[in-house]
């Protein structure tokens, strides 16, 4: 080539560098990508050949681990904790050279190297090392095992959860030298609490202190939670709390920040990617950060000699994970503090009946502040219940009851109003019109349906009941729609046209409303925090709506989300809350006593039978897979079957299929999870068909 068309050839026109471009990049995507080697004639590691694996197959009749041969080639890199591909599913009839061969590629963890195999005929080789970094930990392992114990699931299934995918670049990378300790912090907010500050001093010395936090009203709960993680970093060991959602994870990220610094924690939420989501994981997993600060897949994360755990909100839905086997964050938590001797923490602003289960069963201690305490930061609440509704002619202009004009009214002049509303097509239960008591089978307790508007039956046990009437007042009529924030923003607009009004919700989620007057209309969890001292006033409309759920915890959630919004009010403001004020929930609010609410359904759940204090797992799936599947499980002899009953379906299509109940006492859990579990796995081996599929699942969330 000549000199003087090297120029252009380096430069190049625009059109011939694209054609270039185009071609290599038809060139690679033509090559055919390198294969792991199947590695026929390979001599074996001279030292513990045999590599136990578990497979990534998610299938309980697989769960196990599988022996395979260790190439000396990659007898240095295949370490138990490393990721590896290998084959699958070839059968006994492809063997060559004594090893054998064939099989789908599929990806697993070593966890056990050895000098021997237990099983008699040829192995298969590893395929491939992807990694030589360890990420599963011997810790991480058992905790796997564990929560897939509790649940009745696969330990692939948990480490999938667990473990996040492989970044090559950010695994590449090295992380950054750990931080010398830092210093233990002073009290701040815990000073409001009687046992804050000793709660403190006891992660500091390096003490384990298991308690159920029951926040004060305000922002204050994000630094007190930071300086809780903090002192347990005083004292040489990790820290690890989850929130339920990224808006929550970044304040007390900001507040840790503030407080310690950057570099000490690392923040682990869907927001961060895949790339830096990856690498703040191996700082934590390789020890040069001690504290990690995340959503749900954190209560996982490998953080080293842990010296507290913390969940905020355990009430909240987003800490139990949508993925089999559904493990929730609160119950991982605890299984850690157990195993690895290390603090617990459960906080919120309400409390649940489980957190209260346990501080009633001494595995853990109340933190909460005193009743004149809490009254000089709660803002004032006020009630509105239906008669008072039914008389108000105001009620029927927006919505609103002259209590609550009055109330927006003076609010709006000196800051923003939140509207709390439950969701469009909140779905209540089935209650009695005159005194709101709920419909409940006179069997099993289980709440009472109308399906399609047809004749009442338990969602339980599916007995019909054909003959109910109110046990507290007599009344034979029932009451069960709701108008969504949309509709309530469009009403408050007309009814105050001079203030913006503005949503949050599901489909937009506001962070933050500035400190001037306006309508925030939010659905329940999707409140924004106000700047300044928060909201002037609240409004909670709709509390017959939120109590009517049909679930078991209508009234925990109902209470705990109108505390979660009322917390956000000033407190020198006022609340209204649009409900019954004969209603537990309701009282409860009004006395700001979630404690004692929570004690209380504990004590009545006790009576009943109902969760936590049985334990229940959710059994669906077609008629006949269902009853197929309930008469071959060896169940526990003191568990009780409730149902079946149809599932619910989608609107104009028929029921998916059937739900059963099965309900033990205190002690039998761990033997109803079991025989499920090998229930289904014997199910899953003989080759069931996708349609005859059987859902399990411990401890639901929503039994009705």
């Amino acid at each position: 080539m000549s000199s003087e068309n090297e120029p252009e050839a380096a430069g190049g026109p625009p059109e011939q560098l694209a054609l270039i471009r185009e071609m290599v990049a038809e060139a690679k995507a033509k090559a055919p990508k390198a294969k792991p080697r199947t590695w026929r004639g390979a001599a074996l590691a001279k030292e513990l050949p045999v590599a136990r694996v578990l497979v990534n197959k998610g299938v309980l009749h697989l769960d196990r681990p599988w022996d395979y041969a260790v190439p000396e080639e990659l007898a240095e890199a295949a370490q138990p904790g490393v990721r590896v591909r290998v084959r699958f599913g070839a059968g006994t009839n492809r063997v060559h050279g004594g090893r054998r061969e064939g099989g789908g590629l599929i990806d697993g963890f070593i966890v056990e190297r050895r000098a021997d195999t237990d099983y008699n005929g040829p192995l298969a080789a590893l395929a491939q090392v992807v990694s030589p970094e360890v990420v599963l930990s011997p810790r991480m392992l058992a905790l796997a095992k564990a929560v897939a114990d509790r649940y009745a699931g696969s330990l692939a299934d948990v480490l999938q959860l667990a473990l996040p995918p492989r970044n090559a670049r950010a695994e590449s990378r090295p992380s950054p030298a750990p931080l010398p300790p830092p210093p233990a912090p002073d009290p701040g907010g815990w000073s409001r609490y009687a046992a804050g500050p000793g709660f403190l001093r006891a992660l500091a010395d390096g003490s384990s202190p298991r308690a159920v936090w029951t926040a004060l009203p305000g922002p204050g709960w994000a630094g007190e939670l930071a300086r809780a993680m903090a002192a347990a970093l005083a004292s040489g060991r990790g820290a690890l709390a989850v929130l339920p959602d990224g808006r929550t994870a970044a304040r007390v990220d900001a507040e840790l920040t503030a407080l310690l610094g950057e570099g000490r924690h690392a923040l682990l939420t869907a927001e961060s990617g895949p790339e830096k989501r990856y690498a703040q994981w191996l700082a934590v997993h390789r020890g040069s950060v001690r504290a990690v600060i995340g959503t749900r897949a954190a209560m996982f994360a490998p953080v080293r000699d842990l010296g507290l755990v913390a969940v905020w909100d355990d009430g909240d839905s987003s800490h139990s994970d949508d993925h089999a086997p559904f493990p929730h964050v609160r119950e991982v938590l605890e299984l850690r503090s157990v195993s690895e001797g290390c603090g617990f923490l459960a906080g919120g602003t309400s409390c649940t009946v489980e957190a209260a289960q346990l501080v009633e069963s001494g595995w853990a201690r109340p933190l909460a502040a005193d009743r004149e305490t809490v009254r000089a930061v709660a803002p004032r609440i006020r009630t509105v219940g239906d008669e008072l509704l039914a008389r108000d002619e105001a009620a029927r202009a927006a919505r609103l009851p002259s209590l609550a004009w009055e109330t927006v009214r003076e609010g709006l002049g000196t800051g923003p109003v939140l509207v709390q509303v439950p969701r469009r097509g909140y779905v209540p239960r089935l209650a009695c019109e005159r005194c709101r008591t709920p419909a409940r089978c006179r069997h099993c307790a289980g709440p009472l349906q109308a399906p399609g508007e047809r004749d009442l039956a338990c969602a339980w046990c599916g007995r019909a009941e054909s003959s109910w009437h109110c046990e507290e007042c007599g009344s034979f009529r029932l009451r069960a729609s709701v108008v969504g924030a949309r509709r309530t923003a469009e009403e408050l607009g007309r009814a105050f046209p001079a203030v913006p009004v503005r949503t949050s919700g599901r489909d937009h989620v506001l962070d933050l409303v500035p400190d001037r007057p306006a309508l925030v209309v939010s659905t329940p969890g999707a409140e924004p925090v106000a700047a300044g001292d928060g909201y002037a006033a609240a409004l909670l409309l709709d509390g017959w709506a939120m109590l009517g759920r049909p679930d078991l915890r209508a009234g925990e959630d109902a209470l705990r989300r109108w505390i979660g919004a009322a917390s956000l009010v000033r407190s020198d403001g006022t609340v209204v809350v649009v409900a019954e004020p004969t209603e537990r929930p309701v009282q409860a609010l009004v006395r700001w006593d979630p404690v004692g609410h929570a004690l209380r359904e504990l004590a009545e759940r006790a009576q009943l039978g109902f969760p936590p204090v049985s334990r229940m797992a959710s059994v669906a799936g077609r008629a006949e897979a269902l009853e197929s599947f309930l008469a071959a499980a060896g169940l526990p002899p003191d568990a009780e079957v409730l149902g079946p009953v149809p599932l619910p379906g989608r609107r104009g299509e028929p029921s998916p299929g059937e739900r059963a109940l099965i309900r033990v006492p205190p002690g039998s859990g761990a033997a109803l999870a079991a025989a499920l579990k090998t229930a289904q796995a014997a199910r899953l081996a003989r080759g069931v068909p996708a349609a005859d599929a059987v859902r399990v699942r411990i401890d639901p969330l929503d039994i009705g």
